[in-house]
């Protein structure tokens, strides 16, 4: 197991990478599924801690096996078992969401997470035997990621047995994720990873297809709870139609810009596009719930108000728009758009909600990707992106 470089040629996602990422399918809608009932049972607020927690357990066990991925992915049989181990406690974590949804049961999901950390910390203590010149990252690696997981551990077994009070669970689990943040700076002080740019970038384009696909689920299982009713009425065929455009747009959005480049160049700025990423992963599936239940709604009532039901869709949007820009900022000389552009999208995606009650839920995801569309056609028409050969990329 010796680093693959970094400028390896024709790189690209393995078939295991494609099957480990539909692990990660199942977990992400079992999550977006509970946030939605959350939403729609009127507790849309007090679902988004729980939401948000998950969330990180899953994106961060997944990013930390695709940068490992891109330095070291030998696929030799050692990798694959290690890999599948690290699938099989995606799959844990996955069955333990709804209990951490309802009851902030947090035990199996941990259990998930533990097989998953355990996996890879595996695969570094393998790339430190065999990889002499990377030997010291590797092995920092594998030492903080256990002692970040012993970390975990305690926490459950505090909280278990009555020892942490409830009012603790929030701080003890932000400054555990601080400290897994922590981990890949301080283990690569000496010695950088030889992760390659287009692999990663690729990788992070698959991942948003993936959330944007559990977006599509997520408004055809409020499909099929509005047509329960039997009744198929013109708010159910905008707020479907809309919430499709409006998918499609973001989409539209993400890959204008092609991120390799950019990484290749600004390598030192890896991690904050990297960690940045989290905040529009957790965006695209935060919107899949809201497009549920706002589908849901066009065929009978929920308890949750317009209002709510209007920032469940609009804030998501809102966070997806600015952390893009803000990503590509970081790697790309001319990012997508204006920021003035994007700025002005934004606030008016956020002040679009205050008519819900008036125009309703089906009329402002209209709205919402009206002004998406709008953003996609402004930035195509003033030439802000450019393809590789520095051609205007539509």
């Amino acid at each position: 197991m010796s680093a693959r470089p970094t400028d390896e040629p024709h790189r690209v996602s393995s078939q295991l990478e494609l099957l480990f990422d539909l692990t990660f399918v199942v977990a992400v809608a079992s999550a977006t599924a509970q946030f939605a009932h959350a939403i729609a049972g009127g507790h849309g607020l007090t679902g988004l801690v729980p939401f948000l927690q998950v969330f990180f357990a899953i994106w961060w066990a997944w990013m930390n096996f695709t940068w490992f991925a891109s330095s070291y992915d030998t696929d030799d049989v050692a990798y694959r078992l290690l890999t599948m181990v690290q699938m099989a406690g995606v799959l844990v974590l996955a069955s333990g969401v709804p209990a951490a949804a309802r009851h902030s049961d947090y035990g199996v999901v941990t259990l998930g997470y533990l097989i998953m950390r355990m996996a890879l910390v595996a695969q570094w203590l393998r790339a430190g035997l065999e990889d002499p010149v990377s030997r010291r990252t590797a092995l920092r690696y594998a030492a903080g990621i256990s002692l970040v997981q012993v970390g975990w551990l305690l926490r459950l077994v505090l909280q278990e047995t009555g020892v942490l009070h409830t009012s603790f669970g929030l701080p003890s689990f932000i400054c555990l994720v601080v400290l897994e943040l922590a981990v890949p700076r301080w283990a690569e002080r000496l010695r950088r990873t030889n992760w390659h740019p287009h692999h990663i970038a690729e990788r992070y384009g698959l991942f948003t297809i993936i959330l944007l696909g559990e977006s599509v689920l997520a408004a055809s299982r409020g499909v099929a709870g509005a047509l329960e009713t039997g009744q198929i009425s013109g708010p159910f065929v905008v707020i479907s139609v809309s919430g499709l455009v409006l998918l499609f747009a973001l989409w539209w959005l993400y890959f204008l810009v092609e991120a390799g480049e950019g990484l290749s160049d600004r390598r030192h700025r890896s991690y904050l596009w990297g960690y940045g990423h989290y905040g529009i992963f957790a965006a695209l599936a935060a919107l899949g719930a809201g497009l549920e239940v706002g589908v849901e709604q066009s065929g009978h009532e929920v308890h949750a108000p317009s209002l709510a039901l209007g920032y469940a869709v609009a804030i998501p949007v809102g966070v997806f728009l600015t952390l893009l820009w803000a990503v590509n900022a970081l790697v790309v000389a001319e990012p997508i758009t204006h920021p003035v552009a994007v700025m002005a999208c934004v606030t008016a995606i956020l002040s679009l909600p205050l008519a819900t009650p008036w125009i309703g839920v089906a009329a402002l995801v209209a709205a919402i990707a009206a002004v998406c569309v709008l953003l996609v056609a402004v930035t195509i028409a003033t030439g802000a992106v450019r393809g590789p050969r520095g051609n205007a990329s539509s």
